[in-house]
């Protein structure tokens, strides 16, 4: 068992006890990681705070589900994910299907970028790309998920999500290329 998990195993068993004090302190704990998570789905801080705090709510009245099966803040994570993406489709966010004709295989490993970008800057630039490429490209490059999860997860097609996530890193690298070749000036 890792050292973090048995630091916050007391806290987790107070919460199931609804212990108000443990639950503050396991809010403060996650509460700036998860609050970046919901910003990097909704794009807008205050959103983003509602989701964090409703987030918390549900993990809170579900705590006796959490099994230590994975670490608490990944399974905190994952109901962070799944509130702003229902944020979004409540949005009425519009993620356009393709034709069947589109079946490429995206080349998956091609993601070189120049060293002098920073992963913040990468980010940025994620974040000002379209809702359906933005959550593509977030999800599976930094959340880690595949395409059949991205498909059930976003309720499209997995050659949408493969689609989207090729126009999406195809939109990134041009503009990280223009910041690029602006930083060169």
């Amino acid at each position: 068992m890792s050292s973090t998990k048995q630091l916050h195993q007391p806290i987790i068993d107070q919460c199931k006890d609804n212990n108000a004090k443990a639950q503050m302190q396991l809010y403060n704990l996650y509460c700036k990681a998860m609050f970046i998570i919901s910003y990097r789905y909704v794009n807008d801080k205050c959103v983003a705070e509602d989701i964090m705090q409703e987030a918390f709510i549900k993990a809170f009245k579900n705590i006796n589900s959490y099994r230590n099966e994975v670490p608490f803040g990944a399974w905190l994570k994952r109901i962070v994910i799944n509130q702003s993406i229902d944020y979004l489709k409540k949005k009425k966010l519009e993620l356009v299907s393709i034709n069947d004709e589109v079946t490429t295989k995206v080349d998956e490993e091609d993601w070189k970028v120049d060293c002098s970008i920073s992963i913040d800057d990468i980010v940025k630039k994620i974040n000002n790309l379209k809702d359906k490429y933005r959550l593509v490209l977030t999800l599976y490059l930094l959340e880690g998920y595949d395409h059949q999860e991205i498909s059930q997860v976003l309720d499209i097609t997995e050659n949408t999500s493969r689609t989207h996530l090729l126009r999406g890193k195809k939109l990134l690298k041009e503009q990280l290329k223009n910041t690029n070749y602006a930083a060169g000036y």
